[in-house]
């Protein structure tokens, strides 16, 4: 038995197979139990890193899988040889009760973002971390690549900091992103040897600049907030809520990419429009219950302008449309597009009824999902105001059926 054998090549042998067969079955298939203290983390998943590596013995050729009392799974042993590999090894202490090697629900992204620790100025939370976060999210948002070189990195986030740091934050995209690392939410490829921790400074720019590691989100949340609106939407309430108080997020929003009315918006493939009643009442209950999170939370502090808050015109435009069910909500429509968008989707556009720039609320209950052509005589039309006084009765009525239904 040569540990120091096995390289780089069996050990993502090993968690191939991993993922291929699931952790239980990996675990029974070698004879270990769950790892407590020591994790392998590839791609932001994280893997039993004694069981990998006993695994990863047995792709040598010739030899057999190790069993768990042949060596150690400890610094000693394991941890060390993962480490020269290259490998990210984190300790429980790090994401306690994270889920392992499995894309995590947005709940699992919303903990470690609510977790996440923040050096302070007098008026509040520096900003490193939740600008370093937006950035990543627009890029998932938009399909971009998830790891990007660390001079891409360093001067996309650096123009970030210093357009929107109003908290002493200094040009050091490096800080941010070992913290975030620190937190299970980024992975950093291409170094040798460990990590530093987010702390110091010579040592912090010497490290980056000698190493120049690519990285970016990690992958099952770069995942995570590509495909869903929901997830999207809801991470980025969470680091508005955690660092935005008395501040406006919307210039960087707007910088990022995360400020128009489909950002809460799924990524292909789209959610299907169903014709089950229930399942649009639990669609339409899941946005309206993040609408009203939002509003007891304080939300982005409003302004006179609809664009001014992004966030929310975006989670109410999802929940009409989930209420919709795909149909103009007009009773007397004479027959909307039978075409769809490109996304598949069909094609609506979602009216306030009730002007915001006139002090109507952003709220579904006084929005309704119109085809182009009932929407241009609700704006523009002769009969619009009799239409707004129908519509108005429709999107109230729907609301609430909606509501109990979800209820019940």
């Amino acid at each position: 038995m040569a540990l120091t054998d096995i390289g780089r090549s069996q050990v993502l042998q090993a968690v191939a197979e991993f993922d291929a067969i699931g952790r239980n079955a990996f675990l029974k298939r070698y004879g270990f139990g769950r790892a407590r203290d020591y994790f392998l983390v590839v791609d932001g998943k994280r893997y039993d890193s004694k069981a990998v590596l006993g695994a990863a013995h047995g792709c040598l050729p010739g030899l057999q899988p190790l069993r768990p009392d042949a060596f150690s799974g400890g610094k000693v042993h394991t941890v060390k040889l993962l480490r020269a590999l290259g490998f990210e090894v984190s300790d429980a202490s790090q994401v306690s009760g994270a889920a392992i090697a499995a894309a995590p629900a947005h709940e699992e992204f919303l903990r470690r973002v609510q977790g996440l620790r923040a050096a302070h100025a007098a008026s509040g939370p520096r900003l490193y971390q939740p600008i370093t976060l937006l950035w990543a999210i627009g890029r998932a948002r938009r399909g971009e690549a998830r790891s990007l070189a660390w001079a891409e990195t360093d001067e996309a986030i650096g123009a970030l900091l210093e357009r929107h740091g109003v908290r002493g934050e200094r040009r050091r995209p490096d800080y941010p992103v070992l913290a975030l690392h620190r937190a299970g939410l980024w992975t950093l490829e291409g170094h040798v040897g460990e990590v530093p921790t987010a702390h110091g400074d010579s040592e912090l720019r010497s490290w980056f600049a000698e190493q120049r590691p690519s990285g970016g989100l990690a992958q099952p949340f770069h995942d995570l907030v590509h495909r869903s609106g929901h997830a999207r939407i809801s991470v980025i309430e969470a680091v508005l809520a955690k660092y935005f108080e008395g501040l406006d997020p919307v210039p960087l929003l707007e910088d990022t990419g995360l400020c128009d009315e489909g950002v809460a918006d799924d990524s292909e493939p789209r959610e299907p429009v169903v014709d089950a009643a229930v399942t649009a009442a639990a669609q339409y209950e899941k946005w309206c219950r993040l609408l009203d999170g939002r509003a007891e939370a304080g939300g982005v502090r409003r302004r006179a302008s609809l664009r001014n808050d992004p966030v929310r015109s975006a989670v109410a435009r999802r929940a009409v449309l989930a209420r919709s069910r795909g149909l103009c909500e007009n009773p007397a429509c004479d027959g909307q597009p039978a075409d769809v968008t490109d996304a598949g989707a069909p094609i609506l556009e979602v009216d306030h009824i009730m002007e915001i720039a006139k002090g109507g609320p952003d709220h579904p209950s006084v929005m309704a999902a119109l085809c182009p052509n009932c929407h241009a005589v609700r704006t523009r039309g002769r009969s619009r105001e009799a239409l707004r006084a129908t519509l108005l009765e429709v999107a109230l009525a729907a609301h609430l059926r909606l509501k109990h239904s979800a209820d019940d």
